[in-house]
Parts: structure tokens; C-alpha cells; sequence
């Protein structure tokens, strides 16, 4: 089966190569149509997150390995070594022999003879003379760290100019670590203890969350095939990100504007809060991402949302102002703070789209602002570490809109863990990957006041 799981990993990493799909969403469309076995799907995640998180170092060893280029029609091949490499240097499950093995076999089944000869002297080159001689051309400082910890020189460059060496090191190895699966316990329906108890029962090994009191962490098994996932009693979803309905803290009767919802993990989540009662209105731009956030409250069993396709910026021509008791505005950004669950994004992102990002998050705050009573809340969150698209953004919001000011609840709101990074007399919070295993989030909460200050013009 592993040289069937193989060939299934060669497949995902041709379709996001050639046809520039995203990462998690092919893997997780393979493993529902390609039928692959339970004990298996692990195996098939490793190898293509692993080989895609580690693209950089094994393309600078195999442009070192590679005699000629390989013709473009069989540029399929460059992705079944990049795997090879990939199982052959980070992973210890199988024996260099049988990966090389494996690796001509589907070289000869999709292509000829010509490339399985080739396929089979790259891999046996590796096998007997290992990386030594080729690391010493790995340069030095920042360009070695980079290629170290396989990343875009920029993107590390970036990191490390706004957190420093040390911190831009960390997060890059981090992010070449398993990302861990977390959920959210339902607690409408039922408290954490239970939902432990019953996933034991069906086989799933899990213990409680470090950051929230409705989290757990999925140390075995697969939970989605589970009757507590289908019975709506947890939703897959990162710790970091549960703070962020937190920050918000809707009460029951409220009603709070979602602006930016899809895929609903944190409408679900307010909805939750609020016992059911009041409402949520959730808008996105896409009509198929309404329909998930339409399935994941149903499958939850909760009615108080209310999802509807609108661009955010245009919040303003469907609500009144000031009609929402709490406003979210969790922003479309780079994602710098997934990598591990979404590796192909340091290759696909830009500094330039950085750039593009945080003006159109301004422009969605902007908009979002307007909605918010006397007050009200306001918390703008991202998934990502990149400071131009998050404290950046949050301070100038402060600057241009005197009639908000930082929450002064918002350290009460967040865990123990968490308040050592909430700098005094702000209320935001970067959470980075390395820090609790978690996904990157950046969490910035305002309140509107009940009076003075005037917008600047």
C-alpha cells in the first residue's frame, strides 16, 4: 500500500504544482475521493507537507544532484525525487533502499526506462554520498538560515528585520513541524469532559487545550470519521484562533456583525457564546463559502446565524451604522501564520501582496467600524505574524479614529498564558507558531466610546 500512497503523494504535488491549487484543500479532496485507508492518511499528509515545507533545501540539493535539466514534458519527475528526497532525508519510517525502489517502479510504470535510469542514479547518488559536500555551497547568515529552515529569502529576511534573528529562526522551524489538530468543544450541547470521555470510547486519543478552556488537542486518531464530530459536539479549529470569539465576548441577545466569516469556525463559535440567543449576521464575499458557513451551523444545530454574500466594504449599503452591539473583522491577510497547515503560501505570497493586503484591510475596518453602537466592540484579527498587516494597521486605525479607544477589558478576556504578550496600555496580541504550538494570530480589540471624539475627516 505505502507505493500506492506514494503514487497518490505524487498526484497532490503535480496538481498543486502545475495547477497552483492550495495544498490543504487538494490533500483534503484526495483523501475523501482516492479512498485511502485510515492508518495510512498520516503517511500521505507527511509526504506532501513535508515535501512542499521543505521545497527550497531539496531543490538546492537536487539542482546540485541534476547532471541536465529535466524536458518539460517530464517535469512530473522533479516532483516524485523532490518526495523521494524528502522520505530520504527527513524521514526515518522506510529504508533508503526501498524509497529508491518505489521511486524507480513509478518512474517506469509513468514514463520510461530512460527516467527510471535517472530517477535511480539521482537517489543512489544521495544514498551513497550523503549532503555534506553540498551544504558547504549552503552560504552564510541570513541566505544559510533561509535555505536551513526553507524559506523565501525574503520572507525570512522580512522576519527577521521585525522580530529579530532569534524569534525569525524559531518561527521558521516551527513551521516545519506537524501542525497538531485542535477542536472546539460545542458547549450548548455539552462540556469537554464528556466530549474526551466519548471520543475515548470511539478510539480517539485527546487531551484538554493549553489556551482555551473549550479546546482540545488530538493526540490519535481521526476525528472527523467520529459521532462526536457528526453529532456537532466539536468543530476542527486552532487554539489561537478560539481567542479571537473571546476578545469579541458576545452576550446572549446580542447582535454581531461577522464581516469577514467564512469558513464560520468563529461565527459558530460567538453563536455558541451566546447560548443560541440574539444573532450573528455573517458576511463573505463567495457564495460557495456561505454554504459552508450554512452547513457548519446546521451540522452544530445552531439557528442564530445568519450568512449572507456581501463584500464587507459594503457593509454600510445593506446595515445601518452603529447597529451591531460587536463587530468582527478577522481580515483576508497572507496567512504567515498557517504555513504549517498551508505550506505552499511562502511560496505562492509576495512582499508585494503583503503590501496590497493591508490596504485592503484598512478599507474592510473602515467600512466594519461604521457598524459598531456607542459603545460597542471592535476586534480586528488575522492569521498571520506580518507586522504591516497587524499592529501596523491597528495603531493606524487608533490614529484615525478617535471615537474608539483600546478595550480596557481585554487582558480579563484572555487566558493566563497569553497576557505576558499584551503590551501595557494596548490592548493586542501576536501570538507567534513557536509559542504554544499554535497557529500564528495577531488580535487587536477596540471599544467605541459613548462620548466624544470625532472621526478625522
Amino acid at each position: 500500500m505505502e507505493n500506492n500512497i506514494r503514487a497518490i503523494a505524487l498526484d497532490v504535488l503535480i496538481k498543486i504544482e502545475q495547477n497552483q491549487a492550495y495544498s490543504n484543500l487538494q490533500l483534503n479532496q484526495t483523501l475523501q475521493k482516492a479512498n485511502v485507508k485510515e492508518i495510512d492518511k498520516g503517511l500521505l499528509t507527511s509526504i506532501v507537507y513535508g515535501t512542499i515545507q521543505r521545497k527550497n533545501t531539496i531543490d538546492f540539493y537536487l539542482d546540485q544532484l541534476l547532471n541536465k535539466p529535466i524536458k518539460k514534458k517530464d517535469r512530473w519527475v522533479i516532483s516524485l525525487l523532490r518526495l523521494s528526497i524528502f522520505q530520504m532525508l527527513y524521514m526515518d519510517r522506510v529504508p533508503d533502499h526501498a524509497i529508491i525502489h518505489e521511486a524507480v517502479e513509478i518512474a517506469k510504470q509513468r514514463g520510461h526506462q530512460g527516467l527510471a535510469g535517472l530517477v535511480n542514479g539521482i537517489l543512489r547518488k544521495l544514498q551513497r554520498e550523503g549532503t555534506a559536500e553540498m551544504d558547504k555551497k549552503a552560504g552564510a547568515g541570513s541566505e544559510k538560515a533561509a535555505l536551513t529552515y526553507s524559506m523565501p529569502q525574503w520572507l525570512f529576511d522580512r522576519w527577521s528585520s521585525q522580530f529579530g534573528n532569534e524569534d525569525a529562526e524559531k518561527m521558521a522551524e516551527s513551521n516545519l513541524l506537524p501542525s497538531p489538530v485542535t477542536a472546539r468543544v460545542n458547549t450548548m450541547l455539552t462540556t469537554r469532559d464528556e466530549v474526551l470521555q466519548q471520543l475515548e470510547q470511539e478510539g480517539v486519543s485527546a487531551e484538554e487545550g493549553e489556551l482555551s478552556p473549550e479546546g482540545i488537542i488530538i493526540k490519535d486518531g481521526y476525528l472527523p470519521g467520529t459521532e462526536v464530530y457528526n453529532k456537532g459536539l466539536v468543530t476542527i479549529q486552532d487554539e489561537s484562533s478560539m481567542l479571537v470569539a473571546r476578545a469579541v465576548a458576545p452576550l446572549p441577545g446580542e447582535v454581531i456583525l461577522d464581516a469577514c466569516a467564512a469558513p464560520g469556525g468563529k461565527s459558530t463559535h460567538m453563536a455558541e457564546m451566546m447560548k443560541g440567543n440574539g444573532k450573528v449576521v455573517s458576511l463573505d464575499l463567495h457564495a460557495h463559502k456561505i454554504e459552508l458557513i450554512n452547513k457548519q451551523a446546521k451540522r452544530l444545530g445552531l439557528e442564530n446565524i445568519e450568512a449572507s454574500v456581501l463584500d464587507a466594504r459594503k457593509a454600510g449599503e445593506k446595515y445601518d451604522s452603529a447597529s451591531f452591539d460587536r463587530v468582527l473583522v478577522d481580515a483576508p491577510c497572507s496567512g504567515f501564520g498557517v504555513i504549517r497547515k498551508k505550506p505552499d503560501l511562502k511560496w505562492s505570497k509576495t512582499e508585494e501582496d503583503v503590501l496590497k493586503l493591508a490596504s485592503i484591510q484598512k478599507d474592510i475596518l473602515e467600512s466594519a467600524s461604521q457598524m459598531v453602537k456607542a459603545g460597542g466592540q471592535l476586534v480586528y484579527s488575522t492569521c498571520t505574524v506580518d507586522q504591516e498587516e497587524n499592529s501596523e494597521v491597528a495603531e493606524w486605525f487608533l490614529q484615525n479614529h478617535p471615537e474608539f479607544e483600546w478595550d480596557p477589558d481585554f487582558s480579563e478576556k484572555m487566558p493566563e498564558k497569553v497576557k505576558t504578550f499584551i503590551i501595557e496600555g494596548r490592548s493586542d496580541l501576536q501570538i507567534m507558531p513557536h509559542y504554544f504550538n499554535s497557529d500564528g494570530f495577531y488580535i487587536a480589540a477596540y471599544r467605541k466610546k459613548t462620548t466624544g471624539g470625532e472621526k478625522h475627516a
